[in-house]
């Protein structure tokens, strides 16, 4: 197999992601991360440009990695002066990384509209800046920016600026889609003409404002490219840049190169998924591979035949990058995934027996007021075991209240009381929250600590509402979707109804009795 290097920019592409902002210990964590995974390179960042990346690239020479090679980035040299009186290159090698990626000027139109110098200069300012890092001891990949843009523009010159970096020592000239506007057949054809000019490998890097970053990327290496960087989930600045999260599961699984192991190929989901988390970002859940849906199944006839043979309706294995498959419960669905469902709970269902058929039924008509079972599983499973006679309530609500008021300088405040008897004990408890939702979790939990104090290990992590006919307006029946979490798992449910309160209450009891009916038993005061 031939082999393709990984070349990872999210510490600094993919901090230019609007609503990114990566601390020191951010860019540690997830630096060890994708060293674990088998990524070849790593972009700390920019130490000429912020105290921040100096400190990150300080915390590497005291703890080097294991597998990656850690890489500063930077420009070529300002116009003027002299390579080794340049900021930003004596932050590279002061920064004590072993590689350095530069980036410089191949549209004529940046050399003469943006840098302000001639062409020849220009020229001179690549092999210089190359020449000096690599008289530093450093090995040096020439990103060449605006590169398919400035080969359209004038290739002559473009193919020159390569070729000054190619002369001067530069370990692998990496062609830049900087704008993202360019087109994969565009892309196929110029890589394969520079091979023609260039001995040296290439690389690609491409930004997705058509959509097209991974395709472009993939295009690249069939046409010779022996280097991809991109950022992990495919966050940078605008559209993002190319995510090197399906792209490394294309090289490996579909054009079968040699860019991470089999091993670390299984650690591609929880690796999107780490990564997601510290930069507080919403996982997509259509993410090629490693999204929640990526090899989720909802309608019965693609079920029924995935459950005979997975190869009808998927092109590999979940199990290879770290996912796994899932049958969504679903008015669409029929009865498999209900069948299924019951399976994992251990419960003996048969699908012609009057239960399978009650819960279809009741499924659908839940459906049809509004209730969505597919992402609640944790709500799913308590009605199967409420319909099978499996059920044990572990309280009852004698009642409850909340309070919503405006105090002085403007100040919302939430409080909530409820009444509730667990084995015939009453408790009558209030809690405050800064909603009224949150408010009513507060109010709750505390009233059944005493009872069950496993609540006191979990807590509410997302809450979603959805309006189900915004046409109602506020009469409008809402679906409300709470995310819990405790130690060892997260789960989610779901409540319905025309009242906010009323939905949220359903949603937080069924979150709540699933930790219970999990992994704790009533305990009497």
């Amino acid at each position: 197999m031939n082999k393709v290097e990984i070349y990872d920019t999210t510490l600094r592409d993919g901090s230019q992601t609007e609503g990114i902002s990566y601390s020191v210990f951010d860019k540690v964590r997830i630096t060890r991360k994708l060293d674990e995974l088998g990524i070849h390179y790593i972009e700390g960042g920019y130490p000429g440009s912020n105290p921040k990346d100096k400190q990150f690239f300080n915390e590497f020479k005291k703890h080097p990695l294991k597998n990656a090679k850690l890489v500063a980035f930077g420009a070529t040299r300002k116009a003027g002066i002299r390579p080794g009186e340049d900021h930003g290159l004596s932050g590279i090698v002061e920064s004590g990384v072993l590689v350095a990626t530069i980036f410089g000027k191949s549209w004529d139109l940046h050399v003469r509209d943006i840098l302000k110098v001639s062409l020849e200069e220009n020229l001179q300012i690549i092999s210089d800046s190359i020449r000096y890092l690599i008289a530093q001891g450093l090995d040096v990949i020439y990103d060449a920016e605006h590169f398919f843009d400035a080969f359209g523009a004038n290739s002559d010159y473009a193919l020159k600026t390569l070729k000054a970096a190619q002369a001067s020592g530069a370990k692998l000239i990496c062609l830049c889609d900087t704008n993202g506007g360019t087109l994969t057949s565009e892309v196929s054809a110029i890589v394969k003409k520079v091979r023609e000019e260039i001995k040296a490998p290439l690389g690609i890097h491409t930004h997705n404002d058509l959509g097209l970053a991974v395709a472009n990327s993939i295009a690249a290496v069939e046409a010779g490219c022996v280097q991809v960087q991109g950022t992990i989930n495919g966050y940078g600045e605008r559209c993002g840049n190319a995510d090197l999260v399906p792209i490394i599961a294309i090289l490996k699984l579909k054009l079968r190169k040699d860019c991470v192991s089999d091993q670390d190929l299984r650690e591609l989901t929880d690796v999107s998924h780490f990564v997601s988390e510290i930069s507080n970002m919403k996982q997509v859940d259509n993410q090629p591979f490693v999204g929640k849906s990526a090899f989720a199944h909802k309608a019965g006839i693609h079920i029924n035949a995935v459950l005979k043979n997975p190869q009808s309706y998927e092109h590999m294995d979940p199990t290879l990058v770290g996912n796994v498959r899932r049958m969504l419960v679903s008015e669409l669905s029929g009865k498999s995934p209900v069948l299924m469902k019951a399976e994992e709970l251990k419960i003996e269902l048969d699908k012609d027996s009057p239960e399978a058929k009650k819960l279809v039924k009741l499924l659908q008509d839940l459906e049809h007021e509004g209730f969505q079972f597919e992402a609640a599983d944790a709500s799913f499973e308590l009605l199967v075991k409420k319909v099978l006679g499996q059920y044990k309530e572990f309280f009852e609500l004698e009642g409850f209240r909340v309070i919503v008021e405006k105090r002085e300088r403007g100040k919302i405040a939430s409080e909530a009381t409820i009444k509730l008897k667990v084995d015939g004990v009453r408790e009558h408890t209030t809690g405050e929250g800064d909603g009224p939702v949150n408010a009513l979790d507060n109010a709750l939990r505390k009233a059944l600590k005493g009872f069950y104090p496993a609540v006191t290990k979990m807590h509410l992590s997302d809450f979603k509402v959805r309006v189900l006919d915004a046409k109602e307006g506020t009469a409008a029946k809402v679906r409300v979707l709470i995310q819990s979490q405790d130690e060892h798992d997260s789960w989610t449910t779901v409540g319905v109804s025309e009242n906010i309160i009323e939905a949220s209450w359903q949603a937080l009891v069924d979150s709540i009795e699933y930790k219970l009916l999990k992994d704790s038993q009533p305990k009497k005061k």
